[in-house]
C-alpha cells in the first residue's frame, strides 16, 4: 500500500505534464519531456544534439533543473530533417 506522500507526489506529476497540442504554438517553451515525445528522441538524445548538432534548435535554461525548447523551432528543425 502506498502512503499518502506518494500519492500526493504522483499526482503532482500527473498534474505538471504538458499537452502534446502545445506543440502547435509556435512560441511555446516545451518541456524536454515533451520534445523528446514529439521528435522521437530521449531527453538525453536533445542534450547530446544540441551539443553536437549546430543545426539543431537552442535550449533554453530556465534554472538549474529547468530546460525548455521553443515549440516553432522544434517543429522547423524537424521539418528540415525529413526534407533532407
Amino acid at each position: 500500500m502506498q502512503s499518502q506522500a506518494t500519492h500526493a507526489a504522483q499526482d503532482r506529476k500527473r498534474a505538471t505534464t504538458q499537452p502534446l497540442h502545445a506543440v502547435q504554438i509556435a512560441d511555446a517553451l516545451l518541456t524536454l519531456r515533451t520534445a523528446a515525445a514529439v521528435a522521437g528522441l530521449s531527453e538525453t538524445s536533445i542534450y547530446r544534439k544540441a551539443k553536437a548538432d549546430p543545426t539543431f534548435p537552442r535550449l533554453i535554461r530556465m534554472g538549474r533543473r529547468c530546460t525548455r525548447i521553443r515549440a516553432g523551432d522544434l517543429t522547423a528543425w524537424l521539418a528540415a530533417q525529413a526534407g533532407a
